[in-house]
């Protein structure tokens, strides 16, 4: 439940809300079009990054939209009434499977694959702050686990 009050200035950046898909393989992610083009562009850099960052993670099939069965979500909702330096995603990853780049087959999620998934979500958010100068250097070695 998101509570706002008019009264007070809300400065979030990013809100992301976590599904399960029961159709589609992989993870993806569901984000906001806007009229702006150059708005429509920023969003589309945390997605790409998590691609860089996630042999799991699917930006073609990822997708930018404003569906109407979609306007109470989320998503949605806050990506209309947050500034626009707010980013609203969902994230989606499949109940099954995914496929690697090249593979024929699918390989299962497991426990450990899913968690896999949530620490490159994580890695994403320092590779974005690094790309818009918010943190300096590395905070650790960490190696580029797919």
């Amino acid at each position: 439940v998101v509570v706002v009050f008019p009264q007070q200035k809300i400065n979030l950046e990013f809100y992301i809300d976590i599904h399960a898909h029961s159709t589609m393989m992989n993870g993806f992610m569901y984000g906001n079009i806007f009229e702006d083009e150059e708005r429509f562009q920023r969003q589309a850099v945390f997605p790409k990054l998590l691609c860089q960052n996630a042999e799991d993670f699917s930006y073609s099939s990822t997708s930018f939209n404003r569906d109407a069965v979609k306007a109470g979500t989320g998503r949605r909702f806050l990506g209309g009434l947050l500034n626009d330096t707010s980013y609203c995603y969902t994230l989606e990853v499949s109940f099954y499977s995914y496929i690697l780049g090249g593979a024929a087959s699918a390989v299962p999620y497991t426990e450990e694959a899913y968690m896999k998934l949530g620490r490159n979500v994580a890695r994403t958010f320092l590779d974005y702050y690094k790309l818009n100068s918010l943190v300096e250097g590395p905070l650790a070695p960490t190696p580029k686990t797919r």
